[in-house]
């Protein structure tokens, strides 16, 4: 008898599935109501999700470090000249496999407090979206550095890769399959004058500042002399869709 053998990526995988589920759900549910600091189903559904955020980053690690010993043995004999080697490690650190060193920024964002009222006389006061942070914030953020030539970016305490996405359910920020609540923390290695300039111009960063100065959303640009970013350590598998004949 064969017996079907799940791999550790694949169970990632299957482990972001089930927790984005659970994310939607409980947004669904404090839609009709639900109050989150007292219902008891909702405290227990977010220590489960915290739960199924941990395994996921215990799956990655076993997966990396598989990934890690299957890419060893198979340099070891696969008769590549030493210059092949080389020109494979910089395509890798190209494509963010590899740490990154050197100078850059790091942006925060946080929500505003939850009693916050307008800061500019004349505003109205605040809807609860208006005080905190939205998928299209970081997003622009993240864009707006690779516009100002980084050669790496990191978000929370994950690298960034090119089929890497920012996806937030409710005021919840999923990346790769883990979750993180806010402050949330986008560094990236590149000259720094150049980063700053990129997200000066940005129109969508420039309407976050309106909401910065009116409401008391956080905004932090933070300037390194030197710091590493960790290589990304999930699945590179790319797959894409092709049409049926």
């Amino acid at each position: 008898m064969t017996r079907s053998i799940v791999r550790p990526a694949r169970l990632a995988a299957i482990g972001v599935f089930a927790l984005a589920g659970l994310i939607f759900w409980v947004s669904f549910d404090t839609a009709q109501g639900t109050n989150l600091r007292s219902d008891s189903s909702m405290l227990r559904l977010s220590d489960l999700i915290q739960e199924r955020s941990r395994q996921n980053a215990e799956l990655e690690n076993q997966a990396a470090g598989l990934r890690r010993q299957v890419d060893s043995l198979a340099r070891r004999d696969d008769g590549s000249t030493r210059g092949e080697d080389r020109r494979i490690d910089a395509l890798e650190k190209r494509a963010g496999l590899k740490k990154l060193t050197g100078q850059g920024l790091t942006v925060t964002l946080d929500d505003a407090p939850s009693n916050a009222t307008a800061k500019v006389p004349g505003l109205p006061d605040p809807e609860p979206n208006d005080l905190v942070i939205h998928q299209q914030d970081l997003q622009a953020v993240v864009n707006a550095l690779w516009k100002g030539g980084a050669k790496g970016i990191k978000v929370m305490d994950q690298r960034l890769i090119s089929t890497s996405a920012v996806r937030c359910v409710g005021n919840t920020l999923i990346l790769q399959g883990r979750v993180y609540s806010p402050p949330y923390k986008v560094t990236a290695v590149g000259d720094p004058d150049r980063l700053r300039a990129a997200l000066d111009a940005a129109p969508a960063i420039q309407n976050y500042q309106e909401y910065v100065d009116a409401y008391g959303l956080g905004w932090k640009v933070e300037q390194h002399k030197a710091m590493t970013l960790p290589g990304y350590s999930g699945t590179v598998d790319l797959r894409q869709a092709e049409p049926v004949e």
